[in-house]
Formats: C-alpha cells, structure tokens, sequence
C-alpha cells in the first residue's frame, strides 16, 4: 500500500486544501505534510512502482533506492523546520507556492525516466518563482521575471537534450549517461543551469534575496540540490564537473567577499558550496559521491539554518545591507548564537556537521591524484570560513554598534526551528553515524576524526581568521552593489526589447501599409466596380453612351435593375458550365 503514495502527492495535492484551513489550523496543517512525506520515505520499499504506458513509452513515477531516499529524508525535514519558522504566516499563495514546490524537488528525485523529471522539473520553476513575486515589490517583480526566464530557458535546453536522447536510443530511463554525445551535453547544460553554474549563475543571487523571509529560506534548499541530485544519478565521473565544480567554489568566495547585502553573501554562498558537491560527482567514485550526497544533506541544514537567522534580522529591522546592521547580539543573541552555529558548521569546524560531509570529497580527490583539484577545495574552504564563517556573523551582529535594538522575533517557533536545525548541525557533526548509515553507494568505512585530521583543519581555520582580521579594513563594506554576469542579459534584454519593437512595430507598419491598406482597398475596389464592368461588358452592343452613363450611377446608388442582374448572372452560369464541360 504504502509503495502507491508517492511523497510528492502528498505535498502537492494538500497544497490544495490550503484555503480551506485558518488560524493556526492552516500552521499546523503545513507543518503535518512534509512530516507525513517523511514518515512515507522511512516505508517506501527499494524498486520501481507506479508505472504509466504514455506515448508509447513506459514511465516510472516512484523509483526508490538510497539515493532518492536521502534527498528525501532532507527535502521533507528541511520543509518541515521550514513550516515551523513560517509558522506565524498566513499567507495562503506562499504556503500553496512552497509545497508545490517542495512537492516538484520530491517529484524529481523519486522519477525514474526523463519524461516524468523533466515535468517536475518546470514545476518546481513554476512554483518557486511565487515565492518570489509574493513579497510585491518592485525588485521582487523584476527578480521573478529574470528568474522565471533563466529557467526556462534552463528547461528548453533540458527538452532538447531529452528528444535527441530518446531518439538516439529509444529510451526514457533515467540512469547513467555512459554515451557523451549531443543529447548528454544539452541535458548537463540544462541541469547545471539550475546548479547555478557560472555564468549561468547569476539567477540566484538576483532573485533568492528578493524573496520573502520564508521565501528566500525554502528557495535555498531545493532547485540546486535537485540538480546535485540529477548530476549524480546521470553524470558521475564526467571530469568536466571537476573543473565547473572548482570554478564555482572559488566563484561564489570572491563575490561573497565583495557582496554587502547578507542575504547575497548567503546566496554567493550556496554557489560556493554546490561547487564542491559538483567537484566530487565529477571524481565520480564511491566516496565522492557519497561525499557529494553527504554535504547536500548536512549544506541544506546549515543554510537553511543561516537564512532563518538572516530573516529574522530582516523581519525584525527591516534591513539587509551590512553597512546597514551591527551591534544586534545585545538585543538578538538566541538569533546570534544559531546564526554562528550555522557560520562554523559551513566553515567545517570539526564537531559540525559540515566537517563529516566535506572532506569526503576533498579526501576523494587526494585519493585519486587530482592534486590540483584538491589545492582549489582547500583554498576554497579557507574562503568559506572568510565569508560564511567569520564575515556574515560579524557585520551583522557585532561590528560598529547602529543603534538598533529590535529584540529577538515575536513568534517562538522562529528560535525553535532554529534550535532544531542548530541541533542537527552540531549532532551530524559529533556523532555522524546515522548520517553515514543512510549514504547511498558501499565505501570503506570513514573515520572523520583522526589527530591529524583535525589539526590541519584548525591551522586552515585559524589562517583564515587571521586573514580576515589582518585586511579588515579591506573587507569593511561600502554602499555599492556588485557587477556579475546578470548585467548582460540586465542591459541586453532591455536592448534586445527594444530592437525587437523596433524591427517588428516597423514590419507591422509596412504589412497595414501594403496588405490592410493597399492590397485590401485592391480587393475591396474589385468586388464594389466587378459587377458594374460585367454588366457593361455583356450589354455594350445594346447599350449607348447615355444608357451606359445611367447604368453606372445606378449601380454606385446600389439600385440596379433585377433583371439586367439576373440576366448577368446567367450568362456568368452559362460560361462556367461551357467551360467545365471543355475541359
């Protein structure tokens, strides 16, 4: 029985009740459906259920292994601290907006063929772009805009890649791409444009600080992690996503640094942090997958974790800039102390959840020879610790005191979801076990903690505090706003807008100008004089200039006489039948 419920039903079709429930009831409501999600992942069977003939193609809609399952697990606990934080909103189109949502992540990571992926995953663009627009303000409006386009786009390209691989091979499964050709590439391009892969990037830090509170926190869950998701179950091993993966975790260091919005920094941020599980599929062994799995897991908590803390900060004084905050640990400390929880376990600080999960994959690339590879994730994890570990904490809760005293947010169940979640992260981190027990693919046992280990990991740290103390003043921001890829299609969409009106305001002129006016009035003259030239032309023997005259005017005047009419129009019968019957 329980084989026949597949999770993302249950978020999808109850996001369909939402209006019908008030108060707390509809709180509470929200909160019991990835809950429920959950507990039906725990019972799901290993195989493939729910099979629909369509097309002529044999769909699977609910495949379950272990690495659905772990994306799973995280996707439904993530959506239910998520429902706990919004616990205090009413707003019926976010909820509906974020299980539909949470429903698509579902959705992909259990299809089993490309066709039912490929559906849920423009539902999940869909869907995700309201929580956007439903903090309606005109930044918001523009960000959705831009967002909603780029993944579009992302899913165009997707399709393309489909077709030509069904047509290639007959085939909708879902599994490995061991053939490289046209067809696998359009569908890595279409799957690293939701990854946020540079310079295809820049949809995210544009759009997630848009969103609302609770917006921006479920946004930074989902659509890059299904992507992560899609990269491991079809492109493992690919040593392209090694060099991408690199790129994009040095890429989002640097505009972190840059970035003075807090809720940006957070977005550069999951940039950063997807390079590193992209870096491992692209390694492609069982470590670095599971590595790559492993830091999705514990990534979601984390973050979700820092962007609780960021929203408060933002629901509480109504600002986001860093030159804007300062001095909120003596009236916000709870916030605070989750805050930096989340900080350190993003940096890897051992005895965090993120110092299990990361060096699987660092480690997988010193265990295969990619040296280089390896060089870049060490800097980059110094990095974090700059932008994620010291930086975000210290702008928006110590530095230079502004005079804000807005005390730690109304609503508890905002401290308690993240006490949950600093919970996690602080238990994933001393005791991993559980974690490791549900990774997807068989490896020797790892152990984190090892005396060597754990020093190298405190001389990185400790470097990098040292850094970013040294070239504070460097790092202090400014007013200013950060230039990324996003600028060409900013300016270039807008140009492009106008050279379209331009090229086809100016054609429509020219077809109302030959086809409305010329080729019409043409058309128009014929039939209005046709009968008045038939008539002269039958009746000119018998006709004189007088009678030919009057003939005219009564026409024009529509008062021909019947007879001359009827008499026409038989000859015009006579003539056609003469001429059928010579053919």
């Amino acid at each position: 029985m329980i084989a026949n419920i597949p999770p993302f039903s249950i978020l999808i079709l109850g996001a369909t009740l939402v209006p019908f429930f008030r108060g707390k009831m509809k709180s509470l409501y929200v909160c019991l459906l990835p809950a429920l999600a959950f507990w039906v992942i725990t019972q799901l069977p290993y195989g493939e259920y729910l099979g629909v003939h369509f097309f002529g193609y044999d769909l699977t809609l609910l495949r379950v292994d272990k690495l659905s399952k772990i994306f799973g697990y995280v996707f439904t606990l993530n959506g239910f601290a998520a429902f706990l934080y919004a616990f205090y909103l009413k707003d019926n189109q976010q909820h509906m907006a974020a299980l539909g949502y949470m429903g698509g992540a579902l959705g992909v990571v259990f299809a089993g063929d490309l066709v039912t992926l490929y559906f849920f995953w423009e539902w999940m663009a869909v869907t995700s772009t309201f929580l956007i627009l439903a903090r309606r303000t005109k930044k918001a409006y523009g960000a959705g805009f831009r967002y909603v386009l780029m993944h579009l786009f992302g899913g165009l390209v997707l399709l393309a890649g489909i077709v030509m691989h069904v047509q290639g091979t007959g085939s909708v499964a879902f599994e490995h791409f061991a053939v490289r050709g046209w067809a696998s590439y359009l569908i890595l391009f279409g799957i690293l444009v939701n990854a946020a892969a540079p310079p295809f990037h820049a949809w995210l830090s544009d759009a997630y600080p848009e969103a609302t509170v609770t917006g921006g926190l479920i946004l930074s869950a989902y659509t890059t992690k299904t992507s992560v998701y899609t990269l491991i179950r079809g492109y493992a091993g690919y040593e392209v996503l090694i060099v991408i993966g690199c790129i994009m975790a040095l890429y989002g260091i640097m505009y972190a640094l840059l970035e003075n919005d807090m809720r940006r920094i957070l977005a550069y941020s999951i940039i950063n942090q997807v390079g590193f599980m992209i870096c491992g599929v692209g390694i492609g062994t069982a470590m670095s997958l599971n590595g790559a799995a492993a830091h999705a897991f514990c990534h979601i908590i984390y973050k979700s974790l820092l962007w609780m803390s960021a929203g408060s900060v933002l629901y509480m004084t109504g600002k986001s800039k860093c030159t804007e905050l300062g001095g909120l640990y003596k009236t916000m400390p709870w916030t605070m102390i989750f805050g930096t929880i989340g900080a350190l376990a993003i940096s890897s600080v051992p005895f965090t959840s993120g110092y299990t999960s990361k060096p699987l994959i660092i480690d997988a690339a010193v265990h295969e020879h990619f040296t280089w590879a390896w060089l870049v994730l060490e800097v980059a994890s110094a990095g974090v610790f700059l932008h994620a570990g010291i930086k975000f904490p210290y702008f928006v809760f110590f530095n230079q005191d502004r005079g804000l005293r807005p005390g730690e947010p109304p609503h508890k169940t905002m401290l308690v979801a993240m006490g949950i979640m600093a919970f996690l992260c602080i238990f994933l981190g001393v005791y991993p076990d559980p974690l490791y027990a549900i990774l997807p693919f068989d490896m020797p046992a790892h152990e984190p903690y090892t005396f060597g280990g754990v020093v190298k990991q405190f001389q990185l740290l400790m470097l990098s505090a040292l850094a970013f103390f040294v070239f504070l003043k460097l790092l202090k921001r400014t007013d200013t706003i950060a230039i990324d890829t996003d600028i060409f299609w900013r300016l270039g969409g807008r140009a492009f807008y106008k050279l379209m009106a331009s090229v086809l305001n100016g054609l429509n002129a020219v077809c109302d100008h030959v086809i409305a006016k010329g080729l019409t009035g043409l058309v128009n003259g014929f039939f209005v004089n046709a009968p008045l030239k038939l008539t002269q032309l039958v009746l000119y023997p018998v006709l004189s200039g007088a009678q030919r005259e009057r003939l005219a005017k009564q026409f024009k005047a529509g008062v021909s006489p019947i007879g001359l009419s009827v008499a026409v129009s038989l000859l015009y019968l006579f003539g056609i039948i003469v001429f059928m019957l010579n053919r």
